[in-house]
């Protein structure tokens, strides 16, 4: 209501969104997945614009986000941010996908991390989409539920 009165469309703040999801580095990527940005609040749309950057090759470069020899950090800080993604709660059918899409995409990658490091990120990103999978069901419950009250 108040977005028509100051002629402020939600398309407008959706590509707003996506355009500086687009131009973040990783930290500023975490920082607005656990919602610290005060000027930018987290949405399905910037969820999803992060998971597209994070998992799907450059337009320009055709090279994904991380290579395998990028830093261990690099690497670290981004399976993180996956992690997080998948436990908001504005959780879509797209993030989902593109969640599995990281998955797929990185699998050797995090493989090589996991045995290198000692680290389990390949169960935890698989635990994560799972736990992403569940809030989607629960939302589309909650969706039916709310559709049977309304009638």
């Amino acid at each position: 209501m108040f977005g028509k009165l100051f002629g402020k469309d939600k398309k407008d703040n959706r590509t707003d969104t996506v355009n500086k999801v687009s131009k973040m580095n990783l930290t500023e990527m975490r920082s607005y997945v656990n919602n610290k940005q005060a000027d930018l609040p987290v949405d399905a749309d910037g969820l999803l614009a992060v998971m597209t950057k994070l998992s799907l090759p450059d337009e320009k470069t055709q090279k994904l986000y991380i290579e395998q020899n990028d830093m261990d950090t690099k690497k670290k800080k981004a399976f993180d941010i996956v992690i997080l993604v998948a436990k908001q709660k504005k959780m879509s059918i797209g993030i989902v996908d593109m969640l599995q899409k990281f998955i797929e995409n990185y699998q050797d990658i995090i493989q090589k991390y996991d045995t290198d490091l000692k680290e389990i990120y390949d169960s935890r990103l698989n635990d994560s989409v799972a736990f992403a999978i569940n809030s989607l069901d629960t939302i589309d419950a909650i969706k039916a539920k709310m559709k049977v009250l309304k009638e």
